[in-house]
Order: C-alpha cells, then structure tokens, then sequence
C-alpha cells in the first residue's frame, strides 16, 4: 500500500484495493510491472486517464511520472484524452481492411463529421482507429466504450447503432 494519504487520492478504495491486488503479484522491487492494470483500473472508473491520475498512479505505485505516462500514451487502449460519452473503435487491421473496415472507418467520419482521434462538438462521439479485436471473422467490428463488440458493421449497421446511441443521451 502507498504512503499517500487518502485525501490525495483521485480515486475511489476499492479502485485502490484492486491496485493493491495487482501490486501484490510483484516483488516489492518490481511494483512498475502492475502499471498497465492500474492504468486499466483508473480508467475504467474514472473514463479516462488524466494528467493528474497519471500523477497519483505514479506516486502510488512509486514510479516517476513521465514512465506511468509513456505506458499510457503508447498503448491505444488508454484514453489520455477525455472522450466522448461514446468512444468507437473502428478496427482497421489488415483483416478488418480487406472486409471493409477502411471503408466503415471512412463512413463513421463522414457521418459524424470528425476524424479519427476526435470528438464531435456535442462531445457524444470520440472516433479511434483501433488494434485487431481479435473478431476477425466478424469484420468489419467496432467497440463501443471499451465494453460491446459490434459485428458485420456495414452503413445500415452503423447508421443504426448511432441512432440507438443517440437514443441513449
């Protein structure tokens, strides 16, 4: 458990109790190793990682900053900018590719009027090229909010998943 006190912590016991799960699988000099599941933790509740999350997992897990940053600025999962209510993830991997995941990709921009790594002014969709899903038989698939797959997404698909997302403001 980290030195620092629960008043300067940004994010709720039990998130911290699920740190200290993962920090507890590491010799006490190796505690770096659990970055990426605190990393997944602190997103998962608070939606994004903030520059001051990025702070706090730091002096928690007993890191300097600048690494718990680099780790998640590298991989794609960690938002490290606050996204949308409804990040979609468009896979555009070579599978993906040659079943129309380019084109899907192509479709959600027109239709949203953003690009890849942006939000829309409502601040309802954040679009994001993503890593293979591992559905490749599914192509083309999106993930919505890091939680639900969508398969075969076509415009009809598409056209009707934005209507039921919107639904949901």
């Amino acid at each position: 458990m980290s030195a620092v006190p629960n008043t300067q912590r940004l994010l709720s016991d039990a998130s911290y109790a699920k740190i200290d799960r993962e920090l507890a699988k590491y010799p006490a000099d190796q505690r770096q190793s659990a970055v990426m599941a605190a990393l997944a933790i602190a997103q998962v509740e608070k939606g994004w990682v903030s520059p001051e999350i990025i702070e706090d997992l730091a002096r928690y897990i007993g890191m300097p900053p600048i690494a718990v940053h680099e780790v998640a600025s590298f991989y794609n999962m960690y938002d490290t900018t606050q996204p949308g209510r409804f990040k979609l993830a468009v896979c555009t991997c070579l599978p993906c590719a040659l079943r129309e995941g380019v084109a899907a990709g192509e479709y959600l921009k027109e239709k949203l009027g953003i690009d890849y790594n942006e939000t829309t002014a409502d601040g309802m969709f954040t679009l994001k090229e993503s890593e293979c899903l591992g559905a490749c038989a599914d192509s083309p698939v999106m993930l919505v909010n890091n939680q639900r797959m969508c398969s075969f997404m076509g415009a009809g698909e598409i056209d009707a998943l934005i209507d039921e997302l919107r639904s949901k403001a």
